[in-house]
């Protein structure tokens, strides 16, 4: 009771909560439920979002065996998919977590209120039916009696398996209905667009029309982009069942279907003849096959038909989707960018960021995990208006995910030093590698921070926040790697990519350390 009382008293405007990240510092590794429940989300989430890069790696290096033109025109055409792919779908699976965490929270503490109710109604009515039986006047004074009271409660109480089928009974999660819908149009858009434009796109991809990688890129992304509608209705219910809190359940339908993608390969590749287009064929199979196994589980779950279409929440979907995709054209924007600038320097310089910029990414997919788990707990604390949850929730997979960026910051800093030469043996691109080490491995924790606090911030649901502060961030990373790049090459490219990494971390520390917008509990005030 104190504890509450001290979450909702009166604090000074000038004050900033910012010490709030160091509540409870000292249980960051207690093996409490909130930590478990942490952890039952978090690394579920992490191998699933690194079951892809895996299953691609394996792929690529079937591909690898037809011939070296197949495996450079695979390898455009992949990045073409993913990155079309990802402007849509990381929108799509934020929003779709936080509204259906939150409208399943609400649903579940509706569904018990009613079910309470009930439940009591239905053992009042158990309770006169043996009432009748008792000898507290004549048979038929007692069968009227309880005749009279039955007749006066709801008619559908009178069934004997009553409890059972409300115990049994769905819920409409109107979210989860709207975020298929955008998947299936948003899936059959990206195909019909890669398809007709598959030429002009890799043109821009710089696979011009003499090249030899044009006729293998383009069998390879056409029939790739046919699994669009899959790879987006997949990850929507990925959304989903992250804001049912359940990571586990996608994760082995993912394994069991990057499994059938794995073992389809040298069959159709090699046995059929297929080459280049069973690769694609193999991969698009797998896909389908997720959506329809992720559809059916979801089926059991939820009543996917909502009750009405204006239950449907596309105004809501829109609106903070259109916030999202800015944020992501932002975050796509300065990566590409800096990519760009390396590659002005010259081929050397180009090999050694491009290697130095995918550990940089990979090693990020961990603090996904807890990105996840804190967006998906954050989303059903703020709808049980429960701040002193959303506190503790917030604090422990900030403090957990610092942590991993420095334990990050060893494992790569060790592993790229005495394992670059696996990437390269060019002793320029090497030497290079290692001046680019220092800033790859450092910056673990920052990162690992960044990532964290968008999970929060979308729990949140402050998704006007994340797409606004971000593009800000964009706009000095942007000036940034342009001066720096000029001035100091290569290293001036990595010192302007730390500074946006530190921009976002600041961005996500000034929220929440401010206490402002869904956070101005921590001054004792109402939330937005």
């Amino acid at each position: 009771m104190a504890e509450e009382q001290d979450l909702h008293a009166p604090v000074s405007k000038w004050k900033m909560p910012v010490g709030v990240f160091f509540k409870d510092a000292r249980r960051v590794f207690k093996w409490d439920i909130l930590g478990k429940e942490i952890l039952d989300i978090a690394l579920p989430a992490a191998l699933a979002t690194a079951a892809d890069p895996i299953a691609s790696l394996i792929d690529t290096a079937f591909i690898g065996h037809i011939g070296p033109v197949e495996l450079a025109a695979a390898g455009v055409s992949i990045a073409l998919f993913n990155q079309a792919s990802r402007i849509t779908v990381f929108p799509l699976v934020s929003i779709t977590t936080s509204f259906v965490a939150e409208e399943d929270t609400v649903a579940k503490m509706n569904m018990k209120s009613e079910k309470g109710e009930q439940l009591q109604k239905a053992d009042m009515l158990d309770d006169l039916e043996k009432g009748a039986a008792k000898p507290n006047g004549t048979a038929k004074e007692n069968g009227k009696r309880s005749r009279t009271t039955v007749d006066k409660l709801p008619s559908d109480l009178m069934s004997t398996n009553k409890k059972e089928k409300i115990k049994k009974q769905k819920r409409h999660i109107a979210s989860a209905s709207t975020a298929l819908i955008f998947g299936t149009i948003l899936g059959l858009l990206q195909a019909i667009f890669i398809i007709f434009s598959t030429k002009v796109l890799l043109g821009v991809m710089g696979v011009k029309s003499d090249s030899p990688m044009l006729a293998p890129a383009q069998k390879y992304l056409k029939i790739r982009s046919i699994g669009a509608p899959a790879v987006l209705l997949t990850l929507a219910m990925q959304g989903i069942f992250r804001g049912f809190k359940d990571t586990r359940t996608p994760l082995y339908v993912i394994v069991v279907g990057y499994g059938v993608n794995i073992a389809l390969d040298p069959l159709l590749i090699f046995v059929c003849g297929l080459g280049i287009r069973g690769a694609a064929l193999a991969h698009v199979l797998s896909q389908y096959l997720m959506a329809l196994v992720l559809f059916i589980i979801l089926t059991k779950k939820i009543d996917l038909l909502p009750p009405s279409i204006k239950d449907l929440q596309f105004g809501r979907f829109l609106r903070n989707g259109t916030l999202l995709l800015a944020r992501v054209v932002a975050v796509t924007f300065c990566v590409t960018l800096a990519a760009s600038l390396a590659a002005r320097e010259g081929p050397t310089p180009m090999a050694a960021f491009q290697t130095c910029l995918q550990v940089w990414l990979t090693s990020s997919l961990l603090a996904d995990g807890l990105a996840v788990a804190g967006q998906a707990i954050l989303a059903c604390a703020f709808a049980e208006k429960d701040y002193k949850k959303a506190i503790a929730t917030a604090t422990r997979v900030l403090q957990m995910s610092f942590i991993l960026g420095v334990g990050l910051t060893f494992v790569v800093g060790i592993g790229l030093y005495f394992g670059a030469g696996i990437f390269s043996s060019d002793v320029n691109v090497l030497h290079l590698i290692r001046i680019g080490l220092p800033f790859v491995a450092a910056t673990q924790p920052i990162n690992s921070l960044s990532f964290v606090f968008d999970g929060v911030n979308f729990g949140a649901s402050d998704f006007a926040y994340c797409a606004y502060s971000l593009v800000l961030v964009a706009i000095a990373s942007i000036v940034s790697l342009f001066l720096l790049s000029k001035s100091h090459g290569f290293i001036g490219i990595w010192i302007a990519l730390t500074i946006y990494m530190a921009l976002r971390t600041f961005a996500g520390v000034w929220r929440m350390g401010t206490g402002t917008g869904p956070w101005r509990f921590l001054k004792g005030r109402s939330p937005p």
